[in-house]
């Protein structure tokens, strides 16, 4: 691989990273935290949807963020010719 390919690899690699973690960080920190006020005024099955992130929400979509993750990453491998 090519010190250029090799840059724009670590490049698309670094970027994909960035992307999910302000996801994490926007449904951890802001449904969790900053937004609970106006996500409490929605209620599930007699749940405050401000609560229900907090405890259950943010934790399913974690686990869809490991699987977005190994998809985008499995995409970029094949592009640039590093996949198993």
């Amino acid at each position: 691989m090519s010190p250029e390919t090799a840059q724009a690899y670590w490049r698309e690699n670094i970027s994909t990273i960035l992307k999910l973690l302000v996801v994490w960080f926007i449904v951890s920190f802001g449904c969790g935290i900053l937004f609970i006020e106006q996500l409490n005024a929605i209620s599930i099955s007699g749940v405050k949807l401000g609560f229900w992130f907090a405890q259950q929400g943010a934790i399913y979509v974690f686990v869809a963020l490991i699987f977005v993750y190994v998809k985008v990453m499995t995409d970029i491998d094949t592009k640039y010719g590093v996949n198993e």
